[in-house]
């Protein structure tokens, strides 16, 4: 017998991550909303065997659920992922979630809910809950963030017809970095409001970092340039309001060190070598604050904090010239 269309299709990018995938479609297939309601898409961006192999598993597993693996062959990103895996859905709403989640069982139930009663917007944004010990380390206390953002893909439900209207996720976001952001402004500026659906809820466990994560999650700055060429005034409402001129005074202090002392100015130079010292400890000291104080962490913070406004500044740069906006 044909299944009936169903009332929302769940997409979930997933890349080379097995065993939380596992965990998330789990979450998934013990969801109050009736099995028939809702279908899975799986949008594989390592295109692996495994991963097909377990989305089968599931599927066999779940023989009242609707489990489909969307292979999107060649890296895309996950921008590239979630248009493959929306483009493939049969459901008017689709919903949006990534594979390191595990949706509460009332989920699904309640963004529909929450989408349904909102008529004039085109998409609502859920509650994304990151459990944390009492002193978190940096790397969990940046993911923690995530309980704390407007709109992420981790947790949204956004119309079809919406989706269509704009095309859909920009692909240029190759990383899973500001991607949501673009598509939450893009609603905004040429669709219609987005609304908030916080009974909608998922966790999001911290995953374990390496040693300096957050001197490779700099990286991410160079889609900052993209984001505020697109929205300038949405990115200085929502995202950043001033540039980081922290940053900026503290790599200035750095450079004017050497080439004053070779200028023959020490004075000069002991100076700005003060004031980045200072700018530093400052900046170390902030990022402790309420943090972890074990000694491998506070040593951790001390040496990302000398190395991180130079490379922030770096991808910042690259961003712009990549990009080509003017953007501090």
């Amino acid at each position: 017998m044909q299944r009936p269309e169903p009332r929302v299709s769940v997409v979930v990018p997933t890349w080379r991550r097995p065993a939380l995938l596992a965990r998330c479609l789990q979450a998934l297939c013990a969801q109050r909303l009736p099995a028939q309601d809702y279908e899975i898409l799986i949008a594989d961006d390592g295109c692996e065997a495994r991963i097909e192999r377990l989305v089968a598993l599931m599927a066999a597993q779940h023989p009242h659920h609707a489990l489909r693996y969307v292979p999107v062959p060649g890296t895309q990103g996950p921008s590239g992922a979630r248009n493959a895996g929306w483009r493939r859905a049969l459901a008017p709403v689709i919903a949006f979630t990534d594979d390191d989640t595990v949706p509460e069982p009332g989920w699904l139930e309640a963004g529909c809910a929450a989408l349904a009663g909102q008529p004039e917007c085109c998409a609502v944004a859920g509650t994304v809950t990151v459990p944390l010990p009492a002193r978190p380390t940096d790397h969990e206390r940046d993911t923690g963030g995530l309980a704390h953002a407007e709109f992420v893909t981790a947790n949204c439900f956004v119309r079809r017809d919406a989706l269509q209207r704009i095309g859909g996720f920009d692909e240029r976001f190759t990383r899973a970095w500001r991607e949501d952001s673009d598509l939450q402004f893009r609603l905004i500026e040429q669709v219609c409001p987005v609304g908030r659906a916080p009974a909608a809820v998922v966790a999001h466990p911290v995953r374990p970092a390496a040693w300096g994560s957050s001197m490779a999650a700099q990286a991410k700055v160079y889609f900052d340039a993209l984001l505020y060429k697109k929205h300038p005034r949405l990115y200085r409402q929502r995202i950043r309001r001033v540039p980081p001129w922290h940053y900026y005074a503290t790599v200035l202090a750095l450079l004017a060190a050497p080439i004053a002392w070779l200028a023959g100015a020490p004075a000069v130079a002991a100076a700005a070598g003060l004031s980045w010292l200072g700018f530093t400890v400052a900046f170390c000291a902030r990022r402790l604050r309420g943090a972890a104080l074990t000694p491998a962490h506070v040593a951790e913070m001390a040496v990302t904090s000398m190395l991180i406004p130079p490379l922030s500044l770096y991808w910042r740069l690259r961003g712009a010239l990549a990009f080509r906006v003017v953007f501090l």
